[in-house]
């Protein structure tokens, strides 16, 4: 039985960029909005987030923003985020403080995805090793290291696991060297796959279109990915969500399921 009580998605940021970015080889010069969203999943072990979104000193701090993303690094800026967009604003609406969170799992350490630690200091941080291994190597240039530099409980996970009953972390490389999707049991309806940056759009999972993004090309892994979370939602009669689709935003946004 599910230990998952309840799961909101939270809106962080947006961002603004060539569509190509989330589909390979394909729609060059189409600048589409891409919701950057983090997961809050109550569960009866705790409450853990998917994603914790940016680092907003980055980009609310003229110096830092221009530092981090610099035009020839991030040709498209910054994404937009504003200070109710934080995670400690999300929660305070919600009752909650950081001190809440109990775990956080990092489907992978891009800045979109990781900045937001910085908020979270005591949460118990998880993440695949070679994730960790590339991010720290500062061979993947969408990762900033301070980002994950505190003083954080971390996890390092090799292959998939059960974080509790309900809860499933899938392999899912290819947009990154160590990337993480996430199975979601809950209480009522069927069940969610988060994809993460596995599949941006519903394209991607439709089409099967890789991500523009590929960890060293390797266009394979993330296609195998791709299908893979195709199969499992299959098996389990799931719903697997993508990550950036604004389209798919609207859909869910104020949706919340569970108890």
């Amino acid at each position: 039985m599910t230990s998952a009580i309840r799961m909101r998605p939270l809106l962080t940021a947006v961002h603004r960029y060539d569509k190509s970015l989330s589909t390979r080889g394909r729609d060059q010069g189409r600048i589409i909005e891409a919701p950057i969203l983090a997961y809050l999943i109550e569960t009866k072990n705790g409450r853990v987030l998917y994603g914790v979104g940016c680092d907003y000193r980055k980009i609310s701090n003229p110096d830092l923003r221009a530092k981090y993303y610099d035009t020839k690094t991030f040709p498209f800026g910054a994404p937009e985020m504003h200070e109710e967009d934080r995670l400690p604003n999300h929660l305070a609406r919600l009752g909650l403080t950081p001190a809440d969170i109990d775990i956080v799992v990092l489907g992978h350490m891009h800045f979109d995805h990781a900045g937001g630690l910085g908020e979270l200091l005591g949460a118990e941080v998880h993440v695949q090793a070679d994730e960790l291994r590339v991010a720290c190597s500062g061979r993947d240039g969408a990762c900033f290291a301070d980002d994950f530099g505190g003083n954080h409980h971390w996890k390092v996970i090799h292959g998939e696991y059960d974080i509790c009953p309900g809860l499933r972390a899938i392999s899912s490389p290819g947009h990154t060297a160590g990337h993480m999707s996430l199975f979601v049991e809950l209480p009522k309806g069927s069940p969610v796959i988060l994809c993460g940056d596995a599949a941006d759009l519903q394209e991607n999972l439709r089409e099967e279109v890789a991500p523009g993004i590929c960890w060293e090309d390797r266009v394979d892994d993330a296609l195998a990915s791709i299908r893979k979370l195709k199969r499992i939602a299959r098996e389990e009669r799931a719903t697997a969500w993508p990550s950036h689709d604004m389209g798919f935003w609207r859909q869910i946004r104020g949706w919340t399921q569970g108890a």
